[in-house]
């Protein structure tokens, strides 16, 4: 007979896991990276109805993503475009880009798996005689280090010719250049550090609903068990 046990930390894992794998694959989509260095104002970022200046512009760089700024002519206006620069795995801009892509593939589809599964965790407790909760801090745990790994090569790849046109001639591997980092990688950093911390809680989202508690509750014949 299933038995559905809700704990406070096995609900917190499983919302963790969720917010952790949305957090990766936000960020590996995301075209901001990179930000460039801004671009010098033209007559054509002149507002045509106020004369004013519009805002400088930087251009962002994702792994496989840009944004950069159109104008309609016809229109007088200035609009942001966000597509990707790659229509394949071989035009990403550098080897070490296509490695990171890899690795971060990887760890988001692990973590996405490891989402849908803690889900049923609330029915599901053990496979095998194995404990789900167990085997999803193991997964999270090695698609950690997939994401580490990406992050690691990622900046290598600066001194490419698509990172150059960005941030300039002084940019090489490890070294950013005229360009600054972007709340993309910022934000796959923080999904990286919480991806460890979720795989570790898994521990204890095993021990909450493994208590003695929620025996006493399945022994008395309750098939729904919510325990703080």
């Amino acid at each position: 007979m299933c038995h559905v046990i809700v704990t406070c930390r096995s609900m917190l894992w499983t919302l963790l896991s969720i917010v952790v794998a949305f957090t990766e694959l936000i960020a590996f989509m995301s075209a901001d990276w990179l930000i460039g260095k801004v671009k010098p104002l033209s007559s054509k970022d002149m507002d045509d109805r106020t004369g004013e200046s519009q805002e400088p512009y930087h251009p962002t760089l994702g792994i496989y993503r840009r944004c950069t700024r159109i104008s309609h002519m016809q229109l007088s206006r200035r609009d942001t475009l966000c597509s990707p620069y790659a229509e394949n795995f071989n035009e990403i801009a550098s080897g070490f880009w296509q490695a990171t892509a890899i690795f971060l593939a990887l760890g988001i589809v692990v973590l996405c798996a490891m989402a849908f599964v803690s889900v049923f965790t609330m029915c599901v407790q053990s496979i095998m005689k194995k404990s789900i909760f167990n085997v999803c801090g193991l997964l999270q745990g090695i698609a950690g280090l997939f994401l580490i790994l990406g992050l690691i090569l990622y900046p290598a790849g600066w001194g490419c010719q698509k990172a150059i046109s960005y941030c300039g001639p002084y940019a090489s591997a490890y070294k950013l250049g005229d360009c600054s980092l972007g709340w993309a990688f910022y934000t796959a950093f923080g999904g990286t550090s919480l991806t460890f911390i979720c795989a570790v809680f898994s521990a204890q989202a095993e021990i909450a609903t493994s208590s003695d508690k929620v025996q006493e509750e399945i022994e008395e014949g309750k098939n729904l068990i919510c325990l703080l």
